[in-house]
């Protein structure tokens, strides 16, 4: 999301920031010599589909400007041929687009596919731009839905689930493009790429892990970067801090749940041996709200006093939601991460606060589960929840779950996955992605097996899809093709990291379960300070 979708108008959701993997890629000898042609090719229709149209433009480059909500812009693009194909599948009355940028000149050998956001399927233009720019040839779809929080689509004139919407936009359109895109690519420059990537984060990471369970074929590296694995189960589970203030009638005000995020962040700051302004392992972080009842914070020129329902409504955040008899159902919050992400409020004219749901998962109860747009969120009791996670579960984890732990047919292929997920993301839950990954080591046998080709590292203090520049940097593209192509497996992941005072920090992201050890000397602002070790037990 950018900062995310409250900033979702101006800027990006959860799936939020648009990705800009940033790999350095130069053009690889044996590219294309004969003159580039921008022409519409013939393309064969994958399986199931019928091709409706192809057409091809050639594009001057510039700047380009992204489409939608999530906006953005890339500069410098060169010029390159914009290539639009688009899929029905016969009965389904879907219109799927597939647009493919090949560069002039320049084209670097490889193909990269790019995810979407939130409910956008697929690059908004500034990814496709991006990847142009690094020399890649790069393909997206829309899946015949709409933009990031376009659910028109969703039911169908009868007020149903569209089945096949939801196909294409959980897995079925990504597939799809790959087979189209690297069709497009062969025509247009007389050979096929010599590697194949997919790229996304938080949607476009779900889109990825799908690509590895059900596809495991179409790319040799995934990038696949704070996934919305577990769909059916999270986005009913990111809606729980709603639904405990709302039960609660306990609405904490943006500068209390600051008050403590912070407070907990400087409690458990030292874990990793010094205090740098980031918690190392948000796991290990155990902050008892209660500590801070009784404390006085300013807000918009108001003295307020945190009180014992501020510090409950804030434990069952960072807890995660429970069924009423106490049973676990999903993580909560990471502890530093940004509460008002989804606990945020709003004041009605008469000064009554109520609460603000985030749209991804309020938009997944209303219209998948509820089938009603209109449905009134803030009567969501307790035990209504666990009926409503349950039914999310029931009908939908089959088709958008993506959390299928066998990934046998992946390794066998030889592909490679690699996933960041930032400590602090404050719309997915950074223990979902752990959960996922510990259980693909129980599937396959062995953490050693499972590292030979999928690999997790976490970003201490960073939001969500934060490694795109939004709370640092790092080129997790750049490691891929370094694995893909030359066999080098990334031990650690480096990254740009901001910490609690604003100030840039270099880490050295440990691979999971390692997590990052204060030396004992040096300087807390640099990566070299830092060595990766077990993680603790307790």
């Amino acid at each position: 999301m950018r900062r995310v979708l409250t900033v979702l108008a101006a800027g990006v959701p959860l799936a939020a920031a648009v990705f800009l993997p940033t790999a350095s890629a130069q053009p690889r000898s044996g590219s294309a010599t004969t003159p580039f042609v921008c022409s519409a090719p013939s393309v064969k229709a994958p399986t199931g589909t019928r091709v409706e149209s192809v057409t091809a433009v050639r594009q001057a480059g510039g700047t380009i400007t992204g489409t939608g909500v999530l906006q953005g812009s890339v500069s410098d693009v060169p010029a390159f041929c914009d290539v639009t194909v688009v899929l029905t599948h016969p009965g389904d009355g879907d219109h799927a687009q597939v647009r493919t940028w090949l560069p002039v000149s320049g084209w670097n050998g490889r193909f990269q596919a790019l995810g979407g956001a939130a409910y956008l399927a697929g690059d908004n233009g500034v990814g496709l731009g991006t990847a142009v720019k690094n020399g890649y040839a790069a393909t997206t779809t829309d899946a015949g839905v709409g933009d990031a929080l376009d659910t028109s689509w969703a039911l169908n004139s009868k007020g149903q689930v569209n089945t096949a919407l939801l196909e294409n936009f959980a897995s079925r359109s990504q597939h799809e493009a790959a087979l189209v895109g690297k069709q497009v690519v062969t025509s247009a420059y007389a050979r096929r790429a010599s590697y194949s990537y997919f790229t996304g984060c938080s949607t476009g990471g779900r889109q990825g892990y799908a690509e590895a369970q059900r596809y495991p074929d179409d790319y040799d590296g995934i990038l696949a970067d704070a996934p919305a694995t577990n769909w059916d189960e999270f986005e009913v589970a990111t809606l729980w801090p709603q639904v405990v203030m709302n039960n609660e009638k306990t609405y904490p005000t943006g500068c209390e749940l600051d008050a403590f995020t912070n407070a907990a962040s400087k409690a458990c700051d030292s874990l990793d041996g010094v205090e740098d302004g980031l918690v190392n392992d948000a796991s290990r972080c155990h902050f008892d709200p209660r500590r801070l009842i009784g404390t006085k914070v300013v807000c918009d020129g108001k003295e307020l006093t945190i009180t014992a329902a501020d510090a409950t409504v804030v434990r069952k955040i960072w807890d995660g939601p429970r069924t009423v008899s106490g049973k676990k159902l999903w993580s909560g919050v990471p502890v530093g991460a940004d509460l008002k992400g989804l606990a945020e409020t709003e004041a009605a004219p008469d000064g009554t606060v109520k609460g603000k749901p985030f749209q991804v998962p309020a938009l997944w109860v209303q219209v998948w589960l509820k089938k009603d747009p209109s449905f009134d969120l803030s009567k969501i009791t307790y035990s209504r929840f666990t009926q409503l996670f349950k039914q999310s579960q029931a009908e939908y984890d089959k088709v958008i779950g993506t959390d299928d732990p066998d990934l046998s047919a992946f390794r066998t292929s030889g592909g490679k996955l690699l996933t960041w997920h930032g400590q602090a993301d404050q719309f997915i839950p950074t223990q979902g992605t752990v959960e996922y990954r510990e259980q693909v080591e129980r599937e396959l046998g062995s953490a050693t097996k499972v590292d030979d080709f999928y690999r997790l590292f976490l970003a201490p203090g960073t939001n969500h899809c934060g490694l795109n520049g939004l709370d640092g940097s790092a080129d997790g593209l750049a490691a891929l093709t370094a694995w893909v192509e030359h066999g080098k497996a990334p031990k650690t992941l480096s990254a740009t990291l901001i910490n609690a005072d604003g100030q840039q920090v270099t880490r050295n992201l440990c691979r999971y379960p390692q997590v990052s050890r204060y030396r004992g000397h040096g300087d807390p602002a640099l990566a070299s300070s830092f060595r990766c070790v077990a993680r603790p037990r307790h």
